[in-house]
């Protein structure tokens, strides 16, 4: 990833680093010297790698999740052969495919609050012991006590784009 450094005379001691537009941007203080420069990029740049790995858990987290709530809220019956993420998903947060048991969770809910991502795993969970939406389903899903404050904030992200 590409870093950016925008030196300030007017910054005194703070160095701050943030992600902006597929990029990482360090803010720090002109009178650095680039040795002290390069050991505060290196750290910084590592400590956002860290975040953003907590942020977006892998595919193999993704299905350990996935199995977890299905254990804690489904008794356990909702058994994924795998789960993943997706980029081809703009209408739809995940979608199940009950044939072979295959979960996809849009990548837009990266760096959404856990109990969104939970809620959206139960729900296509769900999907894997009842395919359609009707009241059996609707009981599975009500399950995960987030699920309506998750339907809430969901619906509010897609309203806003």
């Amino acid at each position: 990833m590409e870093v950016e450094i925008r030196r300030s005379t007017r910054r005194k001691r703070n160095i701050t680093a943030r992600r902006e537009e597929g990029r990482t941007v360090i803010l720090m203080p002109a009178h650095l010297s680039q040795e002290e420069e390069q050991r505060h990029v290196t750290a910084l740049v590592a400590r956002l790698d860290a975040k953003d790995r907590r942020r977006h858990p892998g595919d193999d987290e993704l299905l350990a999740r996935a199995e977890q709530l299905s254990q804690t809220y489904l008794e356990g019956f909702a058994d994924p052969a795998s789960v993943r993420w997706v980029a081809n998903q703009t209408r739809r947060w995940g979608s199940c495919t009950s044939v072979d048991r295959t979960i996809r969770i849009s990548d837009r809910l990266v760096g959404m609050p856990p109990w969104v991502l939970d809620a959206v795993l139960v729900h296509e969970l769900a999907h894997l012991i009842e395919s359609n939406h009707g009241p059996r389903f609707q009981a599975l899903v009500e399950r995960y006590p987030h699920h309506l404050r998750a339907k809430g904030f969901l619906e509010g992200v897609s309203w806003q784009r």
